[in-house]
């Protein structure tokens, strides 16, 4: 656990290092937080539930951080809302990188003590998945970031989004039956992954692949952002609202009479390589119709995965829409306290997606593992496979 924290909490500072002090407090949209704000939020979280909580005679290094890097912990007391997080422009870069130094500090003594007991480390493996799943959103945060400035700097030249997909499109059929899906065993799961429990599912086929952004080229091509019957109501709404014609970070290149796609290694020409990504569910479920096919059910996802590892990697390609509401397993029940406020709560409105992407730190994904969003957010890396 202690190599672990180092490698983690360094690794968050690591993805920051190439950005200017500019890029740091820069919040475009509500979506969107500063990068300055996750490396203070994902310090506030070991401080909060770890340090205060287990530590006697702990000093906060600045008590009203408490206030202003909470992020959506009730039980935690009041916080700074989260449109408004770009507008501190204090504390600064060089002090919240003081309050981590700070916190490591404590919490490696802490952790070098032997004395903190179970549901201390518990939280302390909760913490490190949280900073995870802030790395994660701090790549794309980033390239919102970037993406949106006039001349679509690259943050890193040698950066590599995508591992490639095969060239060949094909189902893979699997059979009816029982099957077991959810999180047991050893290892750590986050609470929204369990209990394992048996679903029934009728025969079915899934792609061995994601789409890949040529095949959603097609799409754009024969008109799926004008045909109303491809869409949901609410797609079709957003579609007309927004003016959408193609994945977020595309943009038509006038001289080269191509759509080009904005990643974080700078502008490149679509391919075949590359699964498209950064859809909204409902560009996803409209290219699902279109290809007459629909998107997979969370478990048959799931199920898959499990029985054709090889051609669901969790790290490399994208997170994949499927049509399952983001609800409880049978059996779930939340933490007693703030942490109960992690994933419970959300459990309306949102939908699942499967996978991982190469912004997902290497082993922080799992088979059973359960990402989910609203359906009409982009700047996620979310593409979609395909089913019948």
């Amino acid at each position: 656990m202690k190599q672990a924290f180092v490698d983690i909490r360094n690794r968050t500072q690591a993805i920051c290092f190439l950005l200017s002090i500019e890029d740091h407090v820069v919040q475009p949209v509500v979506d969107v937080s500063p990068p300055k704000w996750h490396l203070a939020h994902t310090t506030w979280f070991f401080e909060a539930f770890v340090l205060q909580a287990f530590v006697k005679d702990y000093k906060p290094f600045n008590p009203q951080f408490f206030y202003l890097f909470n992020s959506y912990y009730e039980g935690m007391g009041e916080r700074v809302g989260r449109e408004q997080r770009g507008a501190m422009s204090r504390p600064g870069v060089e002090e919240v990188l003081a309050y981590r130094a700070y916190v490591d500090a404590q919490m490696k003594a802490a952790l070098n003590s032997g004395t903190l007991p179970q549901e201390a480390l518990r939280r302390v493996w909760i913490g490190l998945n949280h900073e995870q799943q802030h790395q994660e959103l701090l790549l794309t945060d980033i390239k919102f970031i970037l993406g949106n400035q006039p001349f679509l700097p690259e943050y890193h030249k040698d950066f590599v989004e995508f591992q490639t997909l095969p060239k060949e499109f094909g189902m893979l059929d699997i059979e009816e039956g029982l099957y077991s899906i959810g999180h047991s065993g050893e290892g750590f799961a986050f609470d929204n992954e369990k209990l394992a429990h048996k679903v029934w599912l009728d025969d079915f086929s899934i792609a061995l692949r994601p789409v890949h952004q040529l095949e959603y080229l097609e799409f754009i091509d024969d008109g799926g952002y004008l045909n109303h019957r491809l869409w949901l109501a609410e797609g079709w709404d957003l579609v007309q609202h927004q003016g959408l014609k193609a994945p977020m970070h595309w943009h038509w290149n006038k001289e080269e009479d191509q759509w080009m796609y904005y990643s974080l290694g700078g502008l490149k020409p679509l391919n075949a390589q590359s699964p498209v990504a950064h859809l909204s569910y409902y560009e996803a479920d409209a290219y699902a119709r279109w290809a007459g096919k629909r998107l997979p059910k969370e478990v048959e996802w799931e199920v898959a995965a499990r029985l054709f590892p090889q051609h669901f990697p969790l790290h490399g390609w994208v997170w994949e829409w499927t049509q399952s509401a983001y609800l409880p397993y049978p059996g779930f029940a939340v933490d007693a306290g703030a942490l109960g406020e992690y994933n419970g709560k959300f459990m309306s409105g949102q939908m699942v997606l499967r996978g991982g992407s190469a912004a997902t730190p290497e082993g922080h994904s799992r088979i059973t593992y359960r990402n989910f969003f609203h359906p009409h957010l982009r700047w996620q890396f979310s593409g979609l496979r395909l089913a019948q």
